[in-house]
């Protein structure tokens, strides 16, 4: 259900606030650049720092935005099932396509745990579900068996969005779950690596900034044009790598900051970017817009 680019939307901050006038214009540029599918509420868009009211606004905001022109898919996940419940419960009635749940962190539950969280939000909702494995930053790993096992008894579980890092980690996915059932990238960098694995797509934190450039990769290699792919992804590597030389989404609205597109502004505990890296990222940025 689904493939193609999602963009992990940021949320651009003025003074402490949410900028919804830039966020308009970010939505309208990405539909432009024929995105799939865009995500708000997710880590790219400062989940953790957002109230319940800020994300019910993002969400909503978003929908009415896009005016069903691509897909939304509510970032609704938390390391409290309940709150995730409620959240999912919440997207579905503001009329999002689906939601992307997280691999509750902190917590650190069993397999059985996390089979039963993500279970239990399924079971709540009618909406499509994205699970979302991301190690890193949950501690946890939601094994393949457990993906399997979910798909098999949550029929609204049909994507999850892959970010361990691991292409070995595809291909046991792959021989596992059913042909209707979609991997995604989580990881710019590994999108095409994936893609060869058998991912659909990918969860971009950079199309926020080159939203044309990262749907051309994967419709190339989505239309067997594989060297093209490889060519797109030579280009575009140096910058997949140093959008994430901090913590994300710091880089990428940096990025996008010296484009004036939105503020750099983010919210504490993420900080503005060391002055080494914003030199070494503006480097990369100046060397891709002279290759373009």
């Amino acid at each position: 259900m689904f493939r193609g680019i999602f963009t992990a939307l940021v949320t651009p901050f003025r003074n402490g606030a949410i900028d919804f006038a830039a966020l308009e214009k970010l939505i309208e540029a990405q539909i432009a650049a024929g995105i799939d599918g865009l995500v708000p509420v997710g880590t790219t868009g400062e989940s953790p720092v957002l109230s319940h009211e800020e994300k019910e606004q993002l969400i909503r905001f978003t929908i009415e935005k896009t005016k069903k022109r691509c897909l939304v898919l509510a970032g609704t996940g938390s390391n409290s099932t309940a709150d995730a419940v409620a959240m999912t419960q919440m997207a579905e009635k503001l009329g999002a396509d689906g939601a992307l749940v997280v691999a509750p962190y902190y917590n650190k539950p069993s397999q059985e745990g996390l089979f039963r969280h993500f279970q239990a939000i399924a079971k709540a909702t009618s909406l499509p579900i994205m699970l979302y494995n991301i190690p890193p930053r949950c501690v946890i790993d939601v094994l393949p068996e457990t993906v399997a096992r979910l798909q098999s008894d949550c029929a609204n579980i049909v994507c999850i969005k892959e970010a361990s890092g691991s292409v070995d980690r595809i291909a046991d996915l792959r021989r596992r779950m059913p042909d209707e059932f979609t991997i995604l990238s989580g990881d710019d960098g590994l999108t095409l690596p994936f893609m060869c694995m058998g991912a659909a797509g990918v969860v971009s934190v950079a199309s926020n900034l080159i939203p044309g450039e990262v749907c051309q990769l994967v419709r190339a290699f989505t239309a067997g044009d594989v060297k093209i792919a490889q060519e797109i992804h030579q280009r575009l590597y140096a910058l997949f790598k140093n959008l994430f030389i901090e913590p994300n989404p710091v880089p990428v609205k940096t990025a996008m900051s010296w484009r004036g597109m939105i503020s750099a502004e983010v919210r504490l505990p993420l900080c503005e970017m060391m002055p080494a890296n914003q030199q070494r990222l503006r480097e990369t940025l100046d060397a891709f817009e002279r290759a373009r």
